[in-house]
């Protein structure tokens, strides 16, 4: 067993969330008041890598009502996907309730980004940041299990270990369940055939 296995080895459970958010090519939404737009979400069983369950919304912003044409093409998510979605607060706790049954669990995300989102709608919201357990940067601990020194996007990494990507890429939902499909590069189990 590797140093990365035994150190993720107390969590039975990994939860790989995707989040959408607002933006803008045209800075008319500055990053402060980016607001989350979908939670897609993968529960991954320590044990098999395989995943258990699976969660996906989308989320009203109240901001920045409306989406501009970047984020529509950029995440193809139409205005009209959000108009009966629940606020933050709501979705939050839908997110919530579903991993009830996990009760331990680590918080996983392709970098720092979505940590960080949460952590800015939760402020604005003035709702209780709800991931307890840590967060794990899987674009970095990708790299380290693999050697490698650049950091990956991850449909850079998808292309080094030989996956394709399923879904449309920047869709919360689609690249969870991707990121899932890297977990044993990510805690080493498997290896890159060649780095790029």
């Amino acid at each position: 067993m590797s140093q990365v296995e035994e150190e993720f080895c107390r969590y039975p459970h990994f939860l790989i969330i995707d989040l959408e958010a607002t933006c803008c090519n045209q800075k008319t939404v500055p990053r402060h008041e980016m607001e989350i737009i979908e939670i897609g979400a993968v529960i991954i069983a320590q044990e098999s890598l395989n995943i258990v369950d699976e969660f996906q919304t989308f989320i009203q912003p109240v901001r920045h009502p409306q989406l501009t044409p970047f984020c529509t093409e950029l995440t193809s998510i139409r205005q009209s996907d959000l108009t009966d979605s629940p606020c933050f607060s709501e979705a939050l706790s839908l997110l919530q309730q579903w991993l009830m049954p996990f009760d331990q669990y680590l918080f996983c995300s392709w970098g720092d980004y979505d940590k960080s989102q949460f952590e800015q709608d939760c402020r604005f919201h003035q709702i209780a940041y709800p991931f307890r357990s840590g967060h794990l940067n899987l674009k970095k601990q990708f790299s380290k299990s693999q050697g490698l020194t650049k950091k990956h996007g991850m449909a850079g990494a998808l292309e080094l270990a030989s996956i394709t990507l399923e879904g449309t890429h920047h869709r919360g939902i689609d690249d969870a369940r991707n990121m899932a499909k890297l977990m044993p590069y990510i805690v080493g189990t498997e290896k890159v055939a060649s780095v790029k």
